[in-house]
């Protein structure tokens, strides 16, 4: 007698299969990834590694290394998203010195790149190291005269040999001049005082109304990144960094105003506050623009 079975030990089979074969993957032998492209990164593990490019750009100011960098992670327009990862850092009140690294790295690399010819190092030896030195240089090396064979007996008796008349054929040349290497640019000061140089109403509708916009320079009036500015009121606190918006200035920030809330602005740790900024009468924009003293 035949028994007649269905399909139901195939499904059965390709199910258990499939279980032993995930669980070998997942636990017992899972794949292990090394050497991957940065590009290939979860989203936290991508604000990692601009986090640590962003810190190691603030030690060695080597703005060619950090590009390079960067673009293996966010070859469209990096700057933004450097700047997007550090306002988003602000936001959740994260470490500061890392949201400032990354708003001035966002700011330097949103600036032109120059293009500057490497001019190759000449190659030197011990001799024309010690020639640098003291001012002169060889252009022809004297060839040491052969001292004469002496016998081991005539040696003994005779203490002292004459040394060999040299001609000197020195040619003395001035050292060539060598054009300095750039210095990196120094990191901004956060102690560093800031007076308030303008303050303008902006009433004809072409911004936001109750936008404060805030630019901040050095003593010779570049912009300056990085700066960090509070601003209080009576139900809250709010702080950002100039920088974070590189397509205006590396030196720009703004602040949205809430009507009828006066506000206290601080520019650095050193500088004096600005009391009761509001929204104007007209309604429109604030712009202040701030000069390092």
């Amino acid at each position: 007698m035949n028994e007649k079975r269905g399909n139901w030990y195939l499904l059965t089979g390709l199910v258990l299969g499939l279980v032993i074969g995930l669980g070998f993957a997942w636990f017992i032998s899972p794949v292990k990834y090394t050497d991957i492209d940065p590009a290939s990164l979860t989203s936290s593990y991508k604000d990692e590694y601009r986090r640590v490019i962003a810190l190691a750009y603030t030690a060695n100011h080597d703005i060619d290394r950090a590009r390079v960098r960067i673009n293996l992670l966010d070859a469209n327009n990096p700057a933004q998203v450097l700047a997007a990862q550090a306002q988003h850092m602000v936001a959740e009140n994260q470490a500061p010195q890392e949201a400032r690294a990354l708003a001035l790295l966002a700011a330097d690399l949103g600036r032109p790149q120059s293009i500057s010819a490497a001019t190759p190092a000449p190659q030197t030896t011990s001799e024309t190291t010690t020639q640098a030195a003291t001012g002169e240089e060889n252009t022809a090396v004297p060839e040491e005269t052969d001292l004469p064979t002496v016998e081991v007996e005539a040696a003994i008796q005779t203490p002292t040999l004459p040394r060999p008349t040299r001609t000197p054929t020195i040619t003395l040349t001035p050292v060539p001049t060598f054009t300095p290497r750039p210095t990196a640019t120094p990191m901004p000061v956060l102690d560093a005082p800031f007076t308030l140089k303008t303050k303008n109403e902006i009433c004809n509708g072409t911004i936001q109304p109750g936008l404060l916009q805030i630019e901040v320079v050095d003593s010779q009036g570049n912009p300056y990144a990085g700066v960090q500015i509070v601003i209080t009121w009576q139900d809250g606190e709010d702080s950002f960094y100039t920088g974070l918006s590189p397509e205006i200035s590396s030196g720009y920030a703004d602040f949205v105003m809430a009507q009828g809330v006066s506000y206290r602005l601080k520019v650095g740790e050193a500088s004096a506050p600005i009391n009761d900024l509001k929204i104007n009468s007209c309604g429109g924009g604030t712009a202040l623009s701030f000069e390092e003293k």
